[in-house]
């Protein structure tokens, strides 16, 4: 079934990557933002994990996944996501703790501009498997041209 799976996904493009306004429950103690699996997002929750303490200047992520469906929201502060499709490029600033830069997989992602004190919350659909990555730029265009082939 993975097979499948990365087979569809080899078609997906930036036209798929959007901002998802989560709920925001507004209260004068303090606001509540919920995210539930297939209801706010397009997938079950396997994995969550957190950047923070990120230096200025520094970038991060500089990958792709061949499967893994993301999450991404400015817990805190601010930061900017391009996004790469192979055939071309789109940035977003995220900067609203309400608000999530859904990624499906074949999209390569850089993180940076990070404010001071900026938190970066991933939601990942798949558990940690090294193999689902493409770590060098180069093997992910390699993938996009031979599923362009197909």
């Amino acid at each position: 079934m993975r097979r499948n799976r990365e087979a569809i996904f080899m078609r997906l493009n930036l036209q798929h990557c959007r901002i998802i306004e989560l709920p925001k429950i507004s209260d004068p103690r303090g606001n509540l933002t919920i995210i539930e699996a297939k209801k706010h997002i397009p997938f079950e929750i396997k994995r969550i994990y957190h950047l923070y303490d990120v230096p200025g200047g520094a970038h991060r992520a500089g990958h792709a996944h061949k499967v893994l469906e993301q999450l991404l929201v400015a817990m805190s502060g601010s930061f900017d996501v391009t996004l790469d499709d192979g055939h071309s490029k789109t940035k977003f600033h995220l900067n609203r703790s309400y608000n999530g830069l859904y990624i499906p997989p074949m999209i390569w992602r850089d993180i940076d501009n990070f404010s001071s004190g900026a938190v970066c919350m991933a939601v990942a659909s798949e558990w940690f498997d090294e193999s689902d990555y493409y770590r060098e730029y180069e093997d992910f265009l390699k993938a996009v041209a031979a599923a362009d082939q197909e």
